[in-house]
């Protein structure tokens, strides 16, 4: 469909769109006037991650095209847990957890929305308002009575589950009619009338569209995009070495542009679009380019995705630590990790010391590591797993540990 709303126009240029329950009317609406939407986000973390970053995009891509987004943080849904995509129940967090979660989160969204009172301004809302003080009894009899435990079975986040033979409680089975809840009740309270979310929501978001027609006789909308996958298959945001964190606190500036550096080349493209800014044009330019060239373009996608997670001056630090580190053998402003310094007056193995520095994250993984090659202390390559660090090493006020050509962690002595 050629959409004219710039709205889903940019979301379908950039490759965000994957499913939507009636593009045209949906289109028509964007056009009309302000179309109010939503996405929401359980709190199982205490940051969320690069898997979350396109759902966020989309939210700035409705407001950047003059629309109201509503972050839904899921303080009451993260107690019952999303069987979508798991193979096992999540594990129950307590209430203080959920909370100090739900703060940190917050923070994130600010980067990417303009919050505030105005007609587009950004909303967030907690789910936990109106699920925590449901009547169970009225619930059901209210709203249990619109879904039919046949169709449920049939989602996938059900059938994956089942296939598997993995146990799904009756808890988490209770998710998808508290999503579809949510939906009405936002719909009611903000005249919220888009859900959005990745393709593993789809049957989530429809209950809630049904639902919503059935107790109020209002048509509302769904579009979902695509989970991502690098072009190899592998998930995005998790590495070998976990997930890539959007809160600086749990993955060094440093880290997160070194992820996007990294972009498979097949990937440069498709990255480009999603998680920059960059005009079409440039991106069409930037991923035409081949061989050493096609690094410059993965500068550009790394530069530009840190700045808008984390701020254009502390991308630009990353960019030019890497630029040293790589080129000029330096190692300012290279992520660090404080250990005692008892530990090296009294010899630090290597094996400990690339666990220390979160290279590996067992002594056995380490000793794979090193043994494969491309281990290195002070820019000096090391095969031996037998030796061990000591004050000597230690050179600027700190050791410098490395794997390969682009991950480097500066011990530092306290």
């Amino acid at each position: 469909m050629t959409y004219t709303s710039e709205f889903l126009k940019t979301l379908d240029q950039r490759g965000f769109i994957a499913q939507c329950t009636d593009d045209a009317a949906l289109d028509t609406a964007a056009l009309e006037g302000v179309v109010t939407g939503y996405i929401g986000y359980d709190c199982t973390a205490p940051s969320l991650h690069v898997g979350n970053l396109i759902s966020i995009l989309m939210l700035r891509r409705l407001q950047q095209a003059g629309h109201r987004p509503i972050v839904v943080i899921g303080g009451g849904t993260t107690k019952v847990g999303d069987p979508s995509g798991k193979d096992e129940s999540r594990q129950l967090l307590t209430q203080d957890k959920i909370d100090a979660n739900k703060k940190t989160i917050r923070a994130t969204f600010e980067r990417f929305l303009t919050f505030g009172d105005g007609p587009t301004d950004a909303i967030m809302v907690d789910n936990d308002e109106w699920l925590s003080g449901l009547n169970y009894i009225e619930f059901l009899r209210d709203y249990g009575r619109h879904f039919s435990v046949n169709r449920m079975m049939s989602f996938e986040s059900v059938k994956l589950r089942l296939e598997r033979e993995q146990p799904l409680s009756f808890l988490e089975f209770n998710y998808m009619i508290l999503q579809a809840y949510d939906f009405l009740e936002l719909n009611r309270r903000y005249d919220c009338s888009l859900q959005m979310g990745g393709s593993d929501q789809w049957g989530n978001i429809v209950n809630g569209i049904e639902l919503t027609r059935r107790c109020d006789q209002k048509s509302v909308f769904g579009l979902t995009t695509n989970l991502l996958t690098t072009s190899s298959g592998a998930k995005m945001g998790k590495t070998a070495q976990g997930a890539v964190w959007l809160n600086d606190d749990m993955l060094p500036v440093y880290d997160y542009w070194q992820f996007w550096r990294n972009t498979e080349d097949a990937d440069v493209g498709r990255f480009l679009r999603l998680f920059t800014e960059l005009s079409l044009d440039d991106i069409v330019r930037l991923e035409s380019l081949e061989g050493a060239e096609l690094n410059d373009a993965k500068k550009i996608l790394a530069t530009e995705a840190t700045a808008m997670c984390h701020g254009r001056a502390a991308a630009e630090k990353a960019e030019a630590t890497a630029l040293e580190t790589f080129e000029g053998g330096g190692s300012a402003d290279l992520p660090s990790v404080d250990i005692e310094a008892a530990k090296l007056e009294a010899g630090l193995g290597l094996l400990e010391a690339f666990v220390l520095a979160g290279l590996a994250k067992s002594n056995g993984e380490a000793r794979r590591l090193v043994q494969g090659g491309g281990a290195k202390i002070n820019d000096a390559a090391q095969n031996d797993i037998g030796v061990t660090l000591s004050n000597d090493d230690i050179k600027d006020g700190n050791v410098k540990l490395s794997f390969g050509k682009k991950r480097h962690v500066l011990l530092r002595p306290v």
